[in-house]
C-alpha cells in the first residue's frame, strides 16, 4: 500500500458500511483520517465502524432526505469538528429491465438515491468547506454513466447525471481550495450484484479488456489520492478505473 497523507483530515463516506464505501473508509483511516460512515443500515454501519477502529463512527442517514442529511452533517461536525472530505458513494443498481418495461417508481427510486443523494449531500456540506477554504469531494459514478448499459437506463442515466454534477460543482468551487472529481469504475463484486441478473453481470464482464472486475481496494486507492492535498489542480474531472473498458 502506497502511503497517502490524510493525517488530521475528517471525512464523510456515504454508503460506507460495505462494498466500495467500506474499502474507502478503511483506506482513509489507514491514511490517518477520521471517518463518519453514513449509511441507511445503522446496524451494519456500526459493525463496520467497530471493525475499522476508533477513528470510524457510524450514523444512520437517508441521503435522499435533506433534513436527515443536515442532521447528520451537524452531528458529524459536532463529533469531528470539521468535514474536509465528502465521498458520495451511496447508490443502488435498480432492477434490470428495458426502458419501456421499467416502472416509473423504480426509475425515480434509483434517481433519488444515485443523483439526488449526492446533490443533497453537496448542498449540505459545501458551505462549511467554503468557510474553511478547503475540501475534497469525490463522487462515485460508473463507466455506465459514460457508455449506457442496456437494461439499466435508470442506473446509467443517474451516473451520467452525477458526472455532470461533478463538472458543474467543480467549476463553481474552482476559486476555493476545494476539488470536486468523479471516478468511473467498472463493476466490482459487491452486494450491489445481488440486485443484478446473471446475464447483466456477464455482459459487464465481457466489456472489460482485463477480464476481471475491479477490486474495491483498487478503487479506494484512487479515491484516497483524490481526497488528498496532492490533488490540488484536478477538479471537475473524471478518473477512469475500468480495466481498459473506457474509450474516452
Amino acid at each position: 500500500m502506497n502511503k497517502i497523507d490524510l493525517n488530521g483530515r475528517c471525512a464523510v463516506v456515504t454508503g460506507g458500511a460495505q462494498g466500495f464505501g467500506r474499502a474507502i473508509a478503511e483506506r482513509f483511516v489507514a491514511s490517518g483520517a477520521k471517518v463518519a460512515i453514513w449509511d441507511h443500515d445503522l446496524a451494519l454501519a456500526e459493525k463496520t465502524a467497530q471493525q475499522i477502529g476508533a477513528a470510524a463512527t457510524a450514523l444512520k442517514v437517508d441521503v435522499s432526505d435533506l433534513a436527515a442529511v443536515e442532521k447528520a452533517r451537524d452531528a458529524t461536525l459536532a463529533a469531528l469538528g470539521r468535514i474536509d472530505i465528502l465521498v458520495n458513494n451511496a447508490g443502488i443498481a435498480g432492477i434490470n429491465k428495458t426502458v419501456w418495461e421499467t416502472d416509473l417508481d423504480e426509475w425515480r427510486k434509483v434517481m433519488r438515491i444515485n443523483l439526488d443523494g449526492p446533490f443533497i449531500c453537496c448542498k449540505a456540506i459545501v458551505p462549511s468547506m467554503i468557510k474553511q477554504n478547503y475540501g475534497r469531494i469525490v463522487n462515485i459514478a460508473s463507466i455506465a454513466g459514460k457508455e449506457g448499459n442496456p437494461n439499466a437506463a435508470h442506473y446509467s442515466a443517474s451516473k451520467a447525471g452525477l458526472i455532470a454534477l461533478t463538472k458543474s460543482l467543480g467549476k463553481e468551487l474552482a476559486g476555493h481550495e476545494i476539488a470536486v472529481n468523479a471516478v468511473t469504475p467498472a463493476a466490482a463484486k459487491t452486494a450491489i450484484f445481488d440486485q443484478l441478473t446473471q446475464q447483466h453481470i456477464d455482459f459487464m464482464l465481457s466489456k472489460i479488456p482485463k477480464g476481471r472486475f475491479v477490486l474495491v481496494e483498487e478503487l479506494a486507492a484512487m479515491v484516497a489520492w483524490l481526497a488528498s492535498e496532492d490533488c490540488a489542480f484536478s477538479t471537475g474531472a473524471v478518473f477512469d478505473i475500468s480495466g481498459g473498458r473506457a474509450t474516452y
